[in-house]
């Protein structure tokens, strides 16, 4: 455990620790997965923005961390969520391998990968469809990386060889989304455009988008999340924000919680890390997760370096003092 920010740490929360964790694969950029773990009467929650969010964006992320730990989530109306395996850029071999070992009959793909080809993803996401067979669903994720016309191109083609069950945020603006979906027929999928908006209940996605990325960190927590998918009334699909099992068990309440499921969520990223907080990791079984929280027992395990945990204290103080 580490000592405690400099600011006061809103009331019931009793410990507070720093973890970072190795990566079995670099993904979205980076190596090492770190994050700060609150406790209080309600039990483990997870603070873990990435660092190009600045103060302001990760007081969001805060209210998550300290909802899970104080107040709890709301009731279930399910016992487990349906999940799919993701895949990041790695080469179509990997790919295949990760994917036939998976059990889920959902694949996320990333794709657009800086430094890689379209045909670095053409590869890779034939190598999915030939390991989930015909039968299983593939998404893909450019992460905002496409202009329109480049899209519809990579889409069209991702699509005939693969069939895509949607495009999760393939250009980086609403206009530019609305554009691309009058000249595509694979759904688009927002997330960027709603998680780091200013205020997510007001983005007008009409016309922009046919689902609905949520993330419990970047929103706010449950709750918040909840108020968003009933704000926007389309397809929701619950995804992490690379968490340890901690924040996954949030994203799985929020799957729990939501009136209808009409998707597999992205939650089952615990297995890119090489180690967990907790000796009962969220990782899938039969493609589906369990509902319910994560006790951390294995923190000994993935504990943070000094250096760390003294950014994380630092960045606590700059997030309470926004």
């Amino acid at each position: 455990m580490t000592a405690a920010p400099a600011a006061a740490l809103p009331a019931g929360i009793t410990e507070l620790a720093v973890y970072e964790v190795p990566l079995r694969t670099r993904f979205r950029g980076i190596d090492i997965r770190d994050g700060v773990l609150l406790r209080g009467p309600a039990g483990w929650g997870e603070f873990s923005p990435f660092w190009d969010y600045d103060a302001a964006e990760s007081r969001r992320w805060w209210g998550s961390a300290v909802e899970a730990a104080v107040d709890g989530w709301p009731a279930p109306l399910r016992h487990s969520v349906p999940v799919n395996v993701t895949v990041p850029a790695v080469d179509a071999h990997r790919a295949h391998a990760i994917v036939a070992a998976s059990g889920c009959r959902t694949a996320k793909v990333k794709v657009a990968e800086p430094g890689q080809s379209a045909g670095d993803d053409l590869a890779r996401v034939e190598a999915v469809r030939d390991a989930l067979g015909p039968g299983g669903a593939i998404r893909v994720d450019a992460n905002a990386a496409w202009d329109v016309d480049t899209a519809v191109t990579r889409i069209r083609e991702l699509d005939a060889v693969a069939g895509l069950e949607y495009v999760e945020q393939p250009c980086a603006g609403l206009d530019e989304l609305v554009a691309l979906r009058r000249r595509i027929d694979v759904r688009i999928a927002a997330d960027e455009v709603v998680r780091r908006a200013g205020d997510p209940l007001r983005v007008d996605l009409r016309e922009a988008c046919d689902v609905v990325v949520l993330k419990v960190q970047p929103l706010g927590g449950v709750r918040a999340a909840l108020r968003v998918a009933e704000a926007h009334g389309l397809p929701c699909v619950v995804s992490s924000a690379l968490e340890s099992s901690v924040g996954i068990a949030a994203g799985v309440a929020l799957a729990a919680a939501l009136p209808e499921l009409p998707f597999a969520c992205g939650l089952a990223t615990v297995a890119l890390f090489t180690g967990d907080v907790s000796s009962s990791p969220l990782l899938p079984v039969d493609g589906a997760l369990p509902v319910g929280a994560r006790e951390v027992d294995r923190l000994g395990d993935v504990v943070a370096s000094g250096a760390t945990a003294a950014r994380w204290r630092a960045r606590i103080d700059e997030v309470l003092a926004a």
